[in-house]
Order: C-alpha cells, then structure tokens, then sequence
C-alpha cells in the first residue's frame, strides 16, 4: 500500500517510536505518582519531553507545556477556557470542525459571536479582512496555520501582529504544520498553540498538547488526581498540572519523544523540504491531466504538503476507493472535517481526494499517484 492520507495521521513513523512505547510499557511507572524508580523515570520522560516540545516551537517555559489526547482536546480547553460570556471571535473559513464546533457550542451556550475571514478563489485568507472584522468586544483571534483540505497556510506572523496590536489573544491550531513546519511562538506572537503528536510530529495517536504563554491563565478544563498538594479541595493551579487532571498518556509520550529525537536529528527543514518536493511532484503531474482540477495555491513559498482534487464529476469517494482498491494507494475523500472550506471551493456535493505526503514518501509514490489519477481520468 502506498500510504498518501498522512494528514489524518502519520502511519509510517520512526522504528524507534514504537520502541520507545513498549519500552516504556515494561518499564515505566506512573508520572508524578511515586519516588520509586519507575515513577521518577516517567516523570524524566514526560518533563524531558516538554523540554523537547518547547525548544521546537519556540515556548519559553516546558512547564507551559501541557499534554492532551490530541489537538481537539488542546483547541477545546484553549476556546473554553478562554472565551467569556457574550465574546466575539475572528476565524476563518479554512478551520477544521476541532476548531468550529467549540467556537459555535461558544457562540450557543455564552451567547458569544463568530466572524469568518473570507477566502479567495484559490482558498487563501483574505487578510485584509481580520483587522476589518475586529469589534470592541472581540476577545481573540482563532485559526488555522494550514488548511487540511487545501495544504494553503496562514501567515502567523502576519496574524499574531494584528492580534497583538489589538490586544487579543492569538489561538492556533497547527495540527497540519507541527514536525514539518517552523512555528516560533515568541516571533509569532501565538498566546496558545495547539497541536497533535499522530500527524508531522510522527508520535503515537493518543498524544498532543497546547503551549500556553506565560501570563494567559486558562480556566479549569477537568480536576481531580494530580500526584501534588493533594489535600487541596480545589486542583492545583500551577501549569502544568493546572490542565492535566488524572493519569497521563505517558506511554505514547515515550513514543512522542522519540519522534521528537528523530526529527531533531533530520532537521525539521530537511523533512519540510522532503515534503513540498514531493508534493509540488505530484502537483506538477496531476494538475497537467485532462478533467482533473486541483484546489489550492500552488505558487506561494510554503505549503502543507497537500493536493486535494477531482476528476471531472466523479464522486470524491468512488475515485478515493478506486484508488485503494485498484491501485492500493490511500488518499482520504469527502468533506475532511473542514465543511466551510468546502462551501468556499464549491465542493460539497462532490466533496475531495486528499493525498497528504510525509517522510517516508518516495517518488516512486508520487508517480504511481500521478500514473493512477490519469488512468482514472482518461477512463
């Protein structure tokens, strides 16, 4: 199989991530939760790994550093715990359904209120337009680093000023950007970044988190055990144990600093630039093919490694299968979870083949991906 959905989840990871797991499985006890040697070595691996975690995207403080299940879990703590009652949000259309349903269960149940950023033809943001949208009671800033349908990415640096020169906090979801793409917190002006460890970190599912600022005090998302001032009748306040309520993941985070240790010694520049060879290849290849029409800016500097497409009217999902079934190469149809995205490319009866490319793709897969597409197309 020729695994090309890299953007639902990395399945090709590092060999020594799995091992790090298993390692970790037969070894470790419970972080925080002891002064025994297998407690302390798991408290050594979840500490060492914010430590790994903060040095990549540039978040002064590891203990700023909090583990979650995924960047879901991250975007939900960040939105609620943030968002006061009757707050106005700027976001884009480029989100994924981990940021829009706790924006709209905001805007339900706060009485809070939503403003889109538009995009133009070719899906990009259209930036002009989040310092326009900008009211007296807007509180923060909500958005993507890269779309999940289109691969199009979001100038942070850009954003995090207008965030900053109107004093909002600045929430990011990069779960299509972390391991791959540089992401600098301080230069940026990010207040929260959320992320996933499954996806360009190459990390086990089960694994992701949220850097937090130093001085942005995120409200309670659960309490209860937290190995500390347990006679408390109120959770600790202090980051990180503030937001990390009840026993760790701490073998997938075994897993996550493992992948953490392989892409340190890659380069991060060195996978990202693996990764827009590839997919300007495919890009190139497919985009030549008659009937076949391909969504996204092709022509900026940086990409998430994405080509999204369709082949004349083919349902995005038949064509996905046919790829499997036929030729073995997974791609990912339909709406990606991103259904404004879709309404803004005029894609929501016939949905998308997603093909997402990550480090362990060849060319080899790249051209089997463009050979099959025109086999489809010319059928």
């Amino acid at each position: 199989m020729i695994y090309l959905d890299n953007a639902a989840t990395t399945m090709r990871k590092p060999p020594q991530v799995a091992e790090a797991v298993v390692t970790a499985m037969n070894t470790m006890g419970n972080a925080s939760r002891g002064a025994h040697a297998e407690a302390l070595t798991a408290s050594r691996i979840v500490y060492n790994t914010r430590v790994k975690l903060a040095e990549l995207f540039h978040c002064p403080r590891p203990d700023h550093v909090v583990f979650t299940m995924n960047s879901t879990e991250a975007l939900n703590i960040a939105i609620h715990g943030l968002l006061r009652e009757g707050d106005h949000v700027v976001t884009t259309m480029m989100e994924h359904n981990s940021v829009l349903r706790p924006l709209y269960r905001h805007q339900n149940e706060n009485g809070g209120s939503l403003s889109f950023v538009q995009t133009d033809a070719l899906g990009r943001p259209i930036y002009e337009q989040f310092e326009s949208l900008i009211r007296p009671e807007t509180r923060a800033i909500v958005c993507t680093h890269a779309s999940n349908l289109t691969g199009n990415m979001v100038d942070l640096d850009r954003v995090g000023a207008i965030a900053k020169a109107h004093g909002l906090l600045f929430i990011v979801d990069a779960s299509q950007t972390a391991g791959a793409h540089e992401i600098d917190m301080e230069r940026m002006g990010i207040d929260v970044l959320c992320f996933t460890g499954h996806k360009g970190l190459m990390g086990p599912q089960g694994t992701g988190g949220l850097c937090v600022r130093e001085g942005v005090e995120i409200d309670f998302w659960k309490v209860g055990g937290s190995g500390v001032q347990s006679y408390l009748k109120t959770h600790p306040a202090e980051y990180p144990t503030r937001l990390e309520a009840g026993t760790l993941n701490s073998h997938g985070i075994a897993g996550l600093s493992a992948a953490l240790d392989f892409i340190k010694e890659t380069g991060r520049a060195n996978i990202e630039a693996h990764e827009d060879r590839l997919m300007r290849r495919l890009y190139e290849g497919v985009s030549a093919i008659e009937g076949v029409k391909v969504y996204g800016d092709f022509t900026g500097a940086e990409k998430a490694a994405i080509v999204a497409l369709n082949i004349r009217d083919y349902d995005s999902a038949i064509v996905s299968d046919e790829l499997a079934q036929t030729y073995e190469i997974a791609t990912r149809p339909g709406a990606h979870c991103a259904p404004l995205m879709h309404e803004a490319l005029g894609t929501t009866e016939q949905g998308a083949v997603r093909f997402s490319i990550a480090w362990y793709n060849t060319e080899a897969d790249i051209d089997a991906a463009i050979r099959a597409v025109r086999e489809l197309a010319e059928e």
